[in-house]
C-alpha cells in the first residue's frame, strides 16, 4: 500500500482528528495545497477518495478557515502564473534581441 494512502488512513482515527481539530489553524494551511493537488491529479483512486474525505472534514470543521486557505492558494497560483508569464516575456525579448543582433551582423558583413 502506498505511503500517501496509509497517511490518509490516519484521518480515520478519532484521536488524530481531535488533535488536528484543536490545531486546525496551523494544520490546514500547511496541508491545503497538497490536498487540492491530490484531488486534482492523483492517479490512485483510493488516495483521491481519502483526500476528498479529509478535505470535506476540514470544510465542515471550519468553513471560514477553509475558504481563507482557498483564497491564499488562488493568490499564490496567480502570482506564480504572473512570474511565469514574465519569465517567458523576458526570454522572448532575449531571443528577439539575439535574432536582431544576428541580422545586424549579417548586414554589416
Amino acid at each position: 500500500m502506498q505511503v500517501a494512502e496509509r497517511a490518509l488512513f490516519l484521518w480515520n482515527n478519532e484521536h488524530i482528528v481531535g488533535l488536528i481539530a484543536q490545531n486546525r489553524n496551523v494544520t490546514l494551511p500547511i496541508i491545503f495545497e497538497a490536498l487540492e493537488r491530490n484531488i486534482q491529479s492523483h492517479w490512485n483512486q483510493a488516495v483521491h477518495g481519502l483526500t476528498v474525505n479529509v478535505r470535506k472534514m476540514f470544510l465542515e470543521m471550519d468553513a471560514d478557515l477553509f475558504e481563507e486557505c482557498q483564497r491564499q492558494l488562488a493568490e499564490r497560483e496567480a502570482r506564480s502564473r504572473e512570474v511565469e508569464e514574465q519569465r517567458e516575456l523576458t526570454w522572448k525579448k532575449l531571443a528577439d534581441a539575439a535574432a536582431q543582433k544576428g541580422e545586424d551582423d549579417m548586414v554589416t558583413a
